[in-house]
């Protein structure tokens, strides 16, 4: 996203400084370097003069080595918040910005008008930001008076912006919907493997299926594995391909299941978006079947390279790109919930049913694109306002609102 926003950026003439959280010794600043950004991160988990704790994720599993909001103490965030502002103020001054654009309506964007009291800031929404103040609520309060300073909000859907407006106590003028955006130079059919519709009848063709995120319960991923186990028993020949990763013991324990069910599951670890373009050109479902999502991007990639949708009923699903893209998408009825994103008592088995029949429903369909490679063209009308180059152009306009129209 990050990486993305800056490219637009760049590419409207707007010189950039990032400010990112990094852990000790890590890379992740050289795509932001080579496009010209000045890159000054926030260090954890070091000895220097960073923050010695690992980087806290927005989500409480991250595919990486990382920290919990909800599990650190009082001085450990009133060190986060510390660190931040210095840093910030010492960006600030040195950069001298005539906007700042940050991401999820949580901590650091909180502390903002502390470090640059006169520079206006667009804050974006990911819904991370909303699910950690339920997390945490001993911290929301600070959250709300701090982040309800920053000028212009922007989410991801209607739903989410209603939302922030009732928590913040803003006017609903000051946040605006841009939605969310791919990478149409990568996620294409161009190269897709064709294959014709399944027609056949007497036993049920093979099907490849994708999913990519994280290993974790949040995702619904032990749930996907026990509806692959029941998909093998009805498709000879079906494929369940992984990308992505996963830290902490839930992630082991699923990994270690996955690899005890090769060869019907592959995994492909962690991908960049080229590879993981690749691998949805080849396959015939991509399957989300997480149980916390704002509109999930994935999802548009992967219908952009051709393949037909299988999510879960979140709002972001069914309200934004259920209505635009028909039967490309089979939806899996949203279970009952306990707390945020967990599976209530008694509600699994019938959570694992619905996977299986989207599945089945997906596959059962064929081809999305036709002979020539092409998508429908409702689809392809549907993908429009998601790309890139647009989203960058409404989110242009909240830049210039911020600043006053300038």
């Amino acid at each position: 996203m990050l990486e993305a926003l800056a490219r637009r950026a760049a590419h409207a003439g707007w010189t950039q400084a990032a400010v990112i959280g990094a852990p000790e010794g890590s890379e992740d600043a050289a795509g932001l370097e080579s496009l010209g950004v000045a890159v000054s991160p926030v260090l954890f988990g070091g000895d220097g003069p960073g923050l010695t704790f690992a980087v806290p994720g927005m989500s409480d599993v991250m595919p990486y080595a990382s920290s919990r909001f909800s599990e650190l103490d009082a001085r450990q965030i009133d060190d986060y918040r510390n660190v931040w502002t210095r840093h910030l103020a010492n960006v600030v001054s040195d950069f001298s910005p005539d906007l700042i654009h940050s991401n999820h309506v949580w901590l650091v964007s909180s502390i903002i008008k502390d470090a640059a009291p006169g520079v206006p800031v667009v804050t974006q929404c990911h819904a991370t930001g909303l699910r950690q103040m339920e997390l945490c609520p001993h911290l929301k309060g600070a959250v709300v008076a701090g982040a309800r300073r920053n000028e212009r909000f922007i989410t991801l859907h209607a739903g989410h912006a209603a939302e922030l407006t009732r928590i913040l106590d803003i006017p609903s003028e000051r946040v605006r919907v841009v939605g969310v955006g791919y990478r149409e130079d990568i996620f294409c059919t161009e190269g897709r493997a064709l294959k014709p519709p399944n027609t056949g009848e007497g036993t049920a063709p093979a099907g490849r299926v994708l999913y990519a995120g994280k290993y974790s319960s949040a995702k619904g991923v032990p749930q996907l594995l026990d509806a692959f186990a029941r998909l093998s028993e009805r498709r000879d020949g079906v494929t369940l391909h992984v990308a992505g990763t996963g830290a902490g013991g839930e992630a082991d324990a699923l990994r270690l299941r996955m690899e005890r069910m090769a060869p019907g599951v592959v995994l492909h670890g962690e991908v960049g978006q080229p590879e993981l373009a690749a691998l949805m050109r080849a396959s015939d479902t991509f399957v989300l079947p997480s149980l916390y999502e704002g509109i999930p991007l994935v999802l548009i990639e992967a219908l952009a390279c051709g393949c037909r949708i299988a999510a879960t009923e979140l709002p972001g699903v069914t309200g934004s790109i259920g209505p635009l893209v028909g039967d490309a998408l089979s939806t899996i009825p949203m279970p009952a919930l306990h707390g945020v994103d967990r599976l209530a008592p008694g509600a699994e088995d019938g959570f694992v049913d619905g996977i299986v029949d989207a599945l089945e429903e997906s596959l059962g369909r064929g081809a999305l694109c036709d002979s020539g490679g092409k998508l429908p063209a409702t689809v392809a009308g549907a993908l429009e306002p998601y790309r890139w180059s647009s989203l960058f152009g409404r989110i242009a306009a909240v830049w210039d609102e911020a600043r006053g129209g300038a």
